[in-house]
């Protein structure tokens, strides 16, 4: 237990003392992201901040982790160097799409092939159990790519995606705590205290922006503990006060923003005959700046929505993956749904005048 704490105040201590220092030679170096068409923000700002959370993440993880108890550690720790590598150059000289997305797959594969993070079963879904080898190689890869890349799509105003991650991080940090998984449990609330931390300098006005550093980093351990958790979830008995039924329906409602924003991007691009990757202004948390709020109005909006959904899946888990699964996608669009008329609405109304 104490190194759960000390992990949290280690990450959280050299996060906070880092920023200043990085924030003033992005100033310098004019390492700055400058406000755009697509920005929200109105001011020439930092955007390196993934670097300190990076720094307070990896410093607390090595720190405190039993490595003894913790074999893989050393493939998890080359995978989130591989991700620092990549956002660090994307945020200094933007790549190639293709090219981060050769790193991220690089990375995922050493996470998958080497420390065996992997899924091994639908559980059900679809009345499919256990995967082959290939299919649950290929799979899991899919899905941390997909996680990774559902985090640096919602980091686009103030504070959420540091919120979001913590979050996350700190739910599923909970339960692994509460199952004596010590060491994914520091992993988890390493990135929550470098994340409290950051946040502090990101929350309006912002001084500092986390970067692709910073989410493709959060999208990376998030990946890891959802996977964690669906697999370690499984191999508890059924005795176990803290094993969850519809287990992955559990996971992906934990998850929800990032996940169901980035699968109703792609749709919506789709439907309009655009590319998927296409940039545009249609985010969830667009919408809510286009609806009147503010910054950290809209941050907080979306965060307290997902605690809900967290509550709702952790409430009904009884109820089956599939049945779970469709009651938190279907909520998840009326409430989308519901927002992008309030947002048509006023734009029609201020396009209108009386």
């Amino acid at each position: 237990m104490y190194d759960i704490i000390l992990s949290f105040i280690t990450a959280f201590t050299l996060t906070y003392f880092a920023i200043p220092s990085i924030i003033h030679i992005a100033q310098v170096k004019n390492l700055c992201d400058e406000p755009g068409e697509r920005r929200s923000h109105k001011e020439s700002t930092p955007s390196l901040g993934g670097i300190a959370i990076f720094a307070g993440v990896i410093f607390s993880i090595i720190l405190w982790t039993p490595f003894n108890a913790f074999g893989s550690l050393q493939y998890i720790l080359c995978s989130f160097i591989i991700i620092f590598l990549i956002g660090a150059k994307d945020d200094i000289i933007p790549m190639p799409p293709y090219k981060k997305l050769m790193g991220q797959i690089l990375a995922a594969s050493i996470l998958v092939f080497k420390a065996d993070v992997r899924l091994t079963s639908f559980y059900g879904v679809f009345e499919i159990y256990e995967l082959p080898s290939m299919y649950s190689y290929l799979f899991s890869i899919f899905t941390v790519l997909v996680i990774i890349n559902a985090f640096n799509l919602i980091d686009g105003i103030n504070g959420l995606s540091g919120s979001i991650g913590a979050l996350i991080s700190i739910t599923m940090g909970v339960w692994f705590l509460m199952i004596n998984q010590i060491q994914l449990a520091i992993v988890a609330v390493a990135l929550t205290g470098a994340l409290m931390a950051f946040l502090k300098y990101n929350y309006s006005p912002a001084k500092i922006f986390m970067g692709d550093t910073g989410a493709l980093l959060i999208g990376l351990v998030c990946a890891i503990l959802a996977i964690q958790f669906i697999e370690i979830n499984d191999q508890l008995p059924a005795s176990s006060p803290y094993k969850f039924n519809a287990v992955p329906a559990v996971a992906i409602g934990i998850l929800i923003l990032p996940l169901f924003d980035t699968l109703r991007v792609f749709i919506t691009r789709a439907l309009r005959g655009r590319s998927p990757l296409y940039p545009d202004r249609s985010h969830i948390h667009h919408l809510l700046i286009d609806s009147g709020l503010t910054h950290m109005q809209a941050t907080t909006t979306l965060v307290v929505v997902n605690i809900v959904f967290i509550f709702l899946v952790f409430s009904l888990q009884g109820l089956g993956t599939l049945p779970l699964l469709g009651i938190t996608l279907v909520l998840a669009t009326v409430l989308s749904t519901i927002l992008y008329y309030r947002v048509m609405t006023r734009k029609k109304f201020n396009n209108h005048p009386v």
